[in-house]
């Protein structure tokens, strides 16, 4: 194993959501590798005590804070006798990701407030370390366009995308576009699912779902978000989506598999009948740790796997009634982009309802469903445009809210 020497030479990194659950893990494999990286620029939205003390520890130059935030920031900052450079909203974030000293940004910010700069990122030729699902969930063949005109380097850090990403051969890794080459042989690329806290309850019970419940996954520890996300199965509807982009592949060709002890973390499945995994414990600074230092490897301080433990492995079919928003993430990879921005945009207005205790968990669906099916058909060859669908879809999304509590 690669020990944290000066044979890598040091990166400096831009984490964007630094005090989000990415975050953390990104920043324990940061410091456990001092030489090895340094961390040039941070982001937090709400979090400021949490955003100061990454601030203290780390010593960035940067920090991004919204607008509302700067002066509440910045009299902290002060008081702590730190001296980073404080960037505005959205305009700093994408000022970050961009700057001529930083090599590689994890773009971890969740939600369509992640794309701007993840594109600016791409456009800029840097290396990702991509968690912001949405980056191509929405703007998937403008990401894609950017990162091969400017020669950057996306590598995910989704612990699903990352395990098929190192089961892939070294070629396919590095040109994505020869995973369709006769000589590799690749048949199908397999997701794996938890199937979240309702594996085993009913559409009943997920009808009358609390918050609590929704949000205590059974394997990883997640924000709020993706939490219900991994509730509804929407997570791993985008995720479906975002592996199509990444690697490639037609949806056709991409199986969800429901795997409720999280130790394989996903397949790819070879012509010859082999079917390569890659397993670990649910950790995410795994995935981090493996992109960070790609192609080398260096520890993540994550605990190993005994596989002497390891007793049932159960694979399960996804009940597609039970779990709507799976099916509708399919649907919309295929009637085209423009319904994959509807559909995320209407998901995170839907999931937010749920989180105020608007709507129930089942009605996250159902308004998903309603706002796919306004989607108009049309181009998105702009960020521009992909922004314009994010905002109708998003007032569709609050009018259907607004007619179930009518």
């Amino acid at each position: 194993m690669l020990s944290s020497t000066h044979t890598i030479p040091q990166k400096n990194i831009a984490i964007m959501g630094a005090t989000g659950s990415i975050g953390d893990s990104t920043l324990s494999v940061v410091s456990q590798h001092p030489d090895l990286y340094n961390v040039v620029g941070v982001t937090g939205f709400s979090r400021l005590d949490k955003l100061l003390s990454i601030c203290q520890q780390f010593k960035p130059t940067y920090v991004c804070v919204a607008k509302e935030k700067e002066t509440t920031f910045a009299q902290m900052l002060s008081e702590a006798q730190l001296s980073c450079k404080i960037l505005i909203g959205e305009q700093g974030l994408v000022e970050l990701a961009t700057l001529a000293e930083v090599d590689m940004v994890v773009a971890a910010i969740v939600g369509a407030a992640g794309l701007p700069s993840t594109l600016a990122a791409a456009n800029a030729g840097k290396t990702i370390l991509l968690a912001n699902k949405e980056a191509l969930v929405m703007a998937g063949e403008l990401m894609i366009k950017a990162v091969k005109q400017s020669n950057a380097k996306l590598l995910p850090i989704d612990s699903e995308h990352n395990a098929i990403f190192q089961c892939l051969p070294t070629a396919v890794q590095q040109q994505r576009n020869a995973i369709h080459d006769d000589n590799h042989g690749i048949k199908k690329l397999w997701l794996t699912a938890s199937g979240g806290p309702f594996l085993h309850k009913t559409l009943d019970d997920m009808k009358r779902a609390s918050v609590a419940e929704a949000v205590k996954h059974p394997n990883w520890s997640m924000g709020q978000k993706i939490s219900v996300d991994s509730a509804t199965m929407m997570n791993k509807g985008l995720e479906l989506i975002e592996a199509s982009f990444l690697f490639d592949m037609p949806v056709s060709e991409i199986e969800v598999v429901i795997h409720p002890q999280s130790i394989v973390h996903s397949m790819v499945e070879y012509n010859d009948g082999s079917f390569l995994a890659q397993l670990g414990s649910p950790d995410m600074r795994t995935p981090i740790a493996h992109a960070m230092a790609y192609p080398n490897r260096i520890s993540s301080g994550v605990q190993r796997l005994d596989i002497f433990k390891l007793s049932n492995l159960n694979f399960v079919r996804p009940d597609l009634e039970k779990f709507k928003c799976l099916g509708l993430a399919y649907q919309a990879m295929q009637q085209g982009s423009y319904a994959c921005i509807a559909l995320n945009a209407s998901n995170e207005i839907a999931v937010q309802a749920f989180l105020d205790g608007e709507i129930r968990l089942t009605d996250i669906a159902d308004i998903n469903e309603k706002v796919l099916l306004q989607a108009e058909k049309q181009p998105i060859g702009s960020l521009q445009a992909i922004l314009a669908v994010d905002k109708l879809s998003r007032e569709q999304a609050h009018q259907c809210i607004a007619d179930l509590n009518a």
